[in-house]
């Protein structure tokens, strides 16, 4: 079922099988990165996080807003944050805003076997992100309504 979840999810969403790297460089002809690296505490790791032994835990974002190809474009795929915890405890992460959104949609939890598809989390919510787990959430823009599942 899990594996299912997992090919559904890459066939609805474009951004997880780009043909290219994302890079995490601003795209100065489109104004804005492609991935942007987010740290626990929401915000976006500075280069001395990388180093710590302690940061365990830590989110990736992938801009749906980036050029899908080579073609310098906007995007319109959907905006996805990945969280991954290597820690063997609970982390409390912050949820970021981004791009003057700040509703989020939970699409996968590794450590809750349910079928997922909450929404009502927001910007600056925390959520515990259980030990050794893999998240996944979908921001939410101002037409969707937060009640599509998979």
């Amino acid at each position: 079922n899990f594996v299912r979840q997992l090919t559904m999810l890459n066939a609805r969403y474009p951004i997880l099988r780009r043909s290219r790297f994302l890079s995490a460089r601003e795209n100065e002809a489109i104004g804005l990165k492609e991935i942007t690296w987010i740290n626990a505490g929401g915000d976006e790791m500075e280069d001395g996080q990388w180093s710590d032994s302690r940061m365990q835990c830590f989110g990736m974002l992938l801009d749906g807003r980036a050029q899908p190809s080579g073609i310098r474009q906007r995007g319109v795929d959907a905006t996805l944050l990945i969280i991954l915890n290597a820690h063997h405890d609970l982390v409390n992460f912050t949820l970021p805003g981004h791009a003057g959104d700040e509703r989020w949609r939970l699409l996968i939890d590794t450590n809750v076997e349910a079928k997922l598809a909450k929404t009502g989390f927001r910007e600056g919510d925390a959520y515990g992100v259980t030990g050794r787990s893999l998240l996944l959430f979908q921001l939410l823009g101002a037409n969707d309504e937060g009640g599509a599942s998979l």
